[in-house]
């Protein structure tokens, strides 16, 4: 089964699931003795992440104080260590940085479509 970190690192830790290897392009902090993917399958990866986006004619400056206040939010302490607890990392950034990463996984997961000839049934 592949899933997440954070819905299945506690039954890792807890022996009540064996980790075979993570999907992320490096190995875990929080499970550093996992591999990964990579290791068996040179140039596999793949990440879950997650974002806030806002509607499309959302005015600038609401943009940009959402952006702050959640780079803020991600900076602070308590709410790193509880991603961490989880096996997540915070990336903070801006709203043109969060558009690329959302533009990258497009073309990548475009191509996969595209090579494996996947067809919506």
């Amino acid at each position: 089964m592949f899933a997440t970190m954070s819905s299945s690192i506690e039954y890792v830790r807890a022996g009540k699931l064996r980790a075979l290897a993570v999907t992320t392009a490096t190995r875990s902090p929080v499970l550093p003795d996992i591999p990964t993917v990579n290791e068996f399958v040179p140039g596999y990866e793949s990440s879950f992440w997650t974002g806030i986006g806002a509607p499309k004619n959302t005015p600038a400056e609401i943009v940009d104080k959402l952006n702050k206040e959640i780079n803020a939010a991600l900076a602070d302490p308590k709410m790193k260590a509880r991603l961490a607890e989880l096996g997540a990392t915070a990336l903070p950034g801006s709203p043109t940085e969060f558009g690329k990463l959302i533009a990258d996984e497009i073309e990548k997961w475009g191509k996969v479509v595209r090579t494996a000839d996947i067809k919506a049934e």
